[in-house]
């Protein structure tokens, strides 16, 4: 699949903004911490990524009813479901110039009961985007840092209506925004997930 930029212009998946906040203190805080465990800008990312992968428990998979979804509310209460773990990822990438995306997929419900479109980021180095998946493992999934070909969470399967969307967005889509800031609890976000984009 192309990935296509929502905007030519490289420097808006760079931006800082009120929910990718990588100008705030607990983020600029953790950036740091990374950056002095590894060689130079690859490490960084995968190491960023394994932090909120593995760091950051996915609030469906721990039963943990809390709703975040600014970056610095991502890493300060450590979880957050696959949206607000991209946006927590997209800021460490961002807080070390390092030009993130976020990115979507529609996926069938595990019980095949409705669909719901999944969060995930995209990192550009040598000149190509490279998606990412930071949701979290568990039992039959197994998402890993990679720069030479997609180890995602999910591979949609459009005979279930899946689909991979190809927009690279520089911010937060609105449908996916206005759901986080709407639910008062985990319970009621799951209700209220975007099927579609």
């Amino acid at each position: 699949m192309e990935l296509i930029q929502q905007t030519p212009d490289l420097s808006a998946y760079l931006v800082a903004d009120e929910v990718i906040d990588h100008h705030h203190p607990r983020v600029r805080q953790t950036a740091a911490h990374l950056a002095e465990t590894v060689a130079d800008s690859y490490g960084y990312a995968q190491a960023a990524f394994e932090y909120v992968r593995d760091g950051i428990p996915h609030s469906q998979d721990a039963d943990d009813p809390r709703v975040t979804w600014r970056a610095s509310d991502v890493l300060e209460q450590r979880t957050g479901i696959c949206y607000a773990k991209a946006h927590a990822l997209a800021a460490l990438l961002r807080a070390e110039d390092i030009p993130t995306a976020l990115c979507y997929q529609r996926l069938a419900h595990d019980d095949g009961d409705g669909h719901a479109v999944h969060g995930l980021v995209a990192v550009r180095f040598n000149g190509a985007w490279h998606r990412q998946d930071p949701r979290g493992n568990k039992p039959g999934v197994d998402a890993r840092f990679s720069l030479t070909g997609e180890r995602l969470a999910w591979v949609p399967d459009p005979a279930l209506g899946e689909v991979d969307y190809p927009t690279l967005h520089a911010a937060p889509h609105p449908a996916v925004l206005g759901a986080l800031r709407a639910a008062p609890d985990r319970r009621q976000l799951w209700r209220t997930l975007p099927v579609a984009l």
